[in-house]
This record gives C-alpha cells, structure tokens and sequence, in this order.
C-alpha cells in the first residue's frame, strides 16, 4: 500500500479533525498536523510542507475552496484530498477543477471513508 509520510488536516470541528487523525494513525501515517481554518492551514502547510491534505470546505477564516486553490499556487503539485459533508455538484467539480485528487463526504461509514483513503493513497503514493 502507498502511504504518505505525514498528512495535514484541516477541520474547524475539534471531534470531526480528531476522527480523522486517529484514521490516518491507524492507516500507518507516521506524523499528522492539524489546523482549524484555511489561514491556519497555509501556514502549515509552507513550514511543514506535508505529503498530503485532508481538507474541509465549510471552515471559518477561509474556506476550503479558497486553501485549495492558494496551496495549489504554492505547490502545483500537492495532493489534497476534500472531505466535506458540502457534496453539492458545485462544490465537487470546484474542488476538481482546483486540483484535489479525491472527494470524500464525511457522513460515508467509517470503513467506506478508510477504503477511499487508502485507494487514493495507492494511486498518489506508489
């Protein structure tokens, strides 16, 4: 199984960004950063520059969509995967067209959420 290195998510629900941690620690993601809003996220992301992106769209401060598209101005090649539970056709060819690599509702079960990632693991981190 591919697997980044180290993961950053970011989600302004403590429970929800918690949820997800513990799902990439149990895939084997060795070092996970959070941040609580986009701005926050920005700044992660330039210091630690990690391997792959959980992202929210719904978040104060600054929303997903715009994170998205300001990490992908930093780094054209960062993998960032939405997770929202804003699964509007809008919203997902947005995220598309700003280069996620993969769309994730929040509301999926657990073990459907932790198949999504570890198939977008394998095909972004051979």
């Amino acid at each position: 199984m591919g697997l980044p290195g180290n993961a950053l998510v970011v989600e302004d629900e403590d429970h929800v960004r918690l949820f997800v941690k513990l799902m990439l620690q149990q895939l084997g993601v060795a070092q996970i950063f959070e941040a609580s809003n986009g701005k926050e996220a920005l700044e992660v992301y330039e210091n630690v520059k990690p391997d792959v992106v959980l992202l929210d769209v719904n978040m104060p401060v600054m929303d997903g969509l715009e994170t998205l598209d300001k990490i992908h101005k930093m780094d054209p090649d960062a993998v960032v995967i939405i997770l929202t539970s804003l699964a509007t056709r809008e919203t997902v060819e947005s995220s598309a067209a700003k280069g996620a690599v993969q769309f994730i509702r929040k509301d999926v079960p657990r073990e459907a959420m932790s198949n999504l990632l570890v198939k977008t693991f394998d095909e972004c981190f051979e």
